[in-house]
């Protein structure tokens, strides 16, 4: 009898502590994002509805390397409707608040593209 065709019941069968990894890394990433301040929180969520409309084959937020221009333009979509949604309009902190929706918005097409149709993410 041939011993080294013979595999332990866990190497046979390891798709079960796969996907055990991958819940643990959602669920990381969903209670991180339950700790972020108030108006982080305000922005992401007008952030995910508006690249929710975004997500469909060939879109930009898709692509092997996005256009820093076609970016920059998101980043001043997102920023009208936020203050819209604000009521205001406040250019004092302007540039921080740019820089600041940019990097939400950048961790948000990362997450998109590295999760599929049924929600588990892909590293």
């Amino acid at each position: 009898m041939n011993q080294s065709r013979i595999l332990p019941f866990y190497m046979a069968y390891p798709l079960p502590l796969y996907y055990q990894q991958e819940d643990s890394v959602t669920r990381d990433l969903e209670y991180l994002q339950q700790l972020y301040p108030v108006q982080a929180k305000k922005y992401q969520k007008i952030i995910a509805e508006t690249l929710d409309h975004m997500d469909y084959e060939g879109s930009m937020i898709y692509d092997e390397y996005p256009d820093r221009w076609q970016l920059y333009r998101l980043t001043q979509i997102i920023t009208d409707r936020i203050r819209d949604a604000e009521g205001g309009a406040d250019d004092a902190d302007d540039a921080q608040m740019n820089e600041f929706i940019q990097i939400l918005i950048f961790y948000e097409i990362y997450r998109k593209r590295h999760t599929n149709r049924r929600g588990i993410l892909k590293f």
